[in-house]
């Protein structure tokens, strides 16, 4: 199907500051909830090499696998391109447009922790993913 005959989906990108943790659970839940219903983006300010090994692990433990993502640098068209940008922690970094909605979820951050210091932030990130599912209209979650 042509890129202009495609239906309309909402965008979101989450942020944090190494894209290495909240951001990519964030990224991941939506994208494994919400299918094709969604496009997601994840992005940091000041990228790690990596995602977090205990991150991997915990979102394994659920069934989501991301140890294949890598971390990406936070873009301008990232922003301009997304409907909903969702920061965890990037503060000023992150820029702003008009138009677009802006949530901050106030995560601890999984840098540093073992698995079972980011399963409570993992869970945490899921019930928000379901939650704004829910207010974007994609339902089945």
């Amino acid at each position: 199907m042509p890129e202009s005959a495609k239906p309309s989906v909402p965008s979101v990108l989450f942020v944090c500051v190494h894209n290495a943790g909240r951001s990519q659970m964030g990224a991941a839940f939506l994208a494994h909830l919400g299918g094709d219903r969604v496009e997601v983006r994840s992005a940091g300010s000041a990228p790690a090499d990596r995602v977090n090994p205990a991150v991997v692990e915990a979102m394994r433990e659920v069934g989501v696998d991301i140890s294949a993502r890598t971390p990406k640098p936070l873009t301008t068209d990232a922003v301009r391109a997304s409907d909903v940008v969702i920061t965890m922690g990037c503060g000023d970094a992150c820029p702003v447009f008009p138009g677009k909605r802006y949530l901050d979820w106030k995560l601890d951050d999984p840098a540093g922790q073992g698995v079972d210091a980011v399963r409570p932030i993992r869970d945490e990130i899921e019930r928000r993913v379901r939650g704004l599912l829910a207010e974007l209209g994609v339902f089945g979650v």
